[in-house]
């Protein structure tokens, strides 16, 4: 048994509504269950509730016993003095308020029907599930809810994503462009190097790029040298030297320092990958794109990003992936599902979250930015894919990613739109 169920229970009303007692036998009719409270505080805000005759507002505090109540030291909290009814699966022990008088208790376990717990126990404890616990049923919801429920929890996700960008946009004293800058940074070092490449905005400021933003060669010596690409004195070809060199003279003329920023990692990475390309890469970007924080929020459709990323690294990184190590000749461009991803993380939440800070509703567009890139490719996604979810586009991927990382990885069944409809279905 856990407390999600009588959650669920008590937001439902999956009672015999019409012979409710509390634990003196006084009469109990529920004339409205609250505002379920998923923050700090009772369980359930603003409820109506009549005992024995008597109309009482206020809320509702639940427990599996009573005598948790104790055990959370509810006694001392001011936050649980309008406490107008304990709901509990077990009545142990008798609860007061801080003035003595009782709380009224509606003891749960002798009303409760054996088909929901029956279902229940099938939802949360069914030992040959291989993914999630409704993966025999997820396909049986009805398509139009699955689709209301995603659209939610990519809601959700990227309102978890804006975090991020609201931190580093009072860091940066409400500078859009810093902003962009340290989210591009942290998404083109990808997985391994993004807090690495994170770490480098932290110490360097947005207006030396745009002081550069000419010259792609000046952001390069930059980049590569607040990253610490340039430290080794034994490469000797030509164009490392002349980066070593204009990266002295711009660490003295702004004052650079690069003590803080993280070491990068090449090890486990694919040669497209690794920190020297993303970053000549993302010189390029800047010095071919004044005002890029202003275009990007402009561009309504995912031809006219690609647009904007349609870019290559330096010349030099034709035939090398490090510095001094010759490699066969091929050009080095972001690939479409490079920009993409780029699209998913950086993009989206940039725009979300300057709409937001404008007090603006999510526009429709983002959605179908969304909707038009392909799906992302994981093992989640592969595995909603197998059990007759087919996820169609990165909307749907990044909703699911959600779905899986926020509530069935986590058995919140009961918090989910589709494990709550199964529930009630079956119960």
């Amino acid at each position: 048994m856990r407390e999600d169920l009588l959650h669920f229970i008590w937001k439902t009303k999956k009672l015999p509504l019409g012979r409710l007692e509390t634990s003196k036998k006084e009469p109990l009719i529920i004339h409205g269950s609250g505002l379920h409270n998923q923050n700090a505080g009772p369980d359930f805000f603003n409820a109506q509730i009549e005992i024995n005759g008597q109309l009482w507002a206020g809320n509702v505090e639940i427990h599996l016993k009573a005598s948790d109540w104790y055990a959370h030291n509810h006694e001392t909290d001011p936050n649980y003095d309008n406490v107008i009814l304990h709901v509990v699966w077990e009545h142990d022990v008798a609860v007061f308020r801080k003035d003595n008088s009782e709380i009224a208790t509606l003891e749960l376990k002798n009303y409760i029907s054996p088909s929901l717990l029956e279902a229940y126990m099938a939802l949360m404890d069914n030992p040959k599930r291989k993914f999630i616990n409704c993966e025999k049923d997820f396909k049986s919801v009805n398509q139009f809810q699955i689709e209301n429920w995603l659209e939610r929890l990519y809601i959700e996700r990227l309102e978890s994503k804006s975090a991020l960008v609201f931190t580093l946009l009072k860091q940066s004293n409400n500078d859009w462009e810093q902003v962009l800058f340290s989210m591009l940074l942290k998404n083109f070092g990808t997985t391994l190097n993004g807090n690495a490449f994170l770490s480098i905005s932290e110490v360097l400021d947005f207006s030396v790029v745009r002081k550069l933003q000419n010259s792609s060669i000046a952001l390069e010596s930059l980049f590569f040298g607040m990253a610490n690409l340039l430290e080794d004195q034994e490469v000797t070809d030509e164009y490392y030297q002349n980066h070593q060199k204009e990266f002295n003279f711009l660490r003295t003329k702004f004052q650079l320092n690069n003590e803080q920023v993280l070491k990068l990692n090449f090890f486990g990475l694919r040669p497209n990958n690794f920190p020297t390309l993303r970053l000549s890469q993302l010189a390029n970007l800047y010095s071919t794109n004044h005002h890029l924080f202003s275009k990007l929020i402009e561009v309504k459709n995912v031809d006219e990003i690609y647009a904007l990323f349609d870019l290559y690294a330096n010349s030099y990184w034709d035939t090398h992936f490090t510095f001094g190590k010759e490699s066969k000749p091929r050009k080095k461009k972001l690939t479409k599902n490079f920009i993409d991803l780029i699209i998913i993380n950086t993009i989206i939440p940039i725009k979300f979250s300057y709409a937001k800070s404008l007090g603006k509703t999510i526009d429709d567009t983002l959605f179908l930015l969304m909707r038009n890139l392909k799906p992302e490719k994981n093992s989640i996604i592969e595995k909603y894919d197998s059990i007759g979810s087919k996820t169609k586009n990165a909307f749907e991927s990044q909703s699911k990613l959600q779905l899986y990382n926020q509530y069935c990885k986590e058995n919140k069944c009961l918090q989910c739109s589709l494990g709550m409809t199964l529930l009630n279905e079956n119960g």
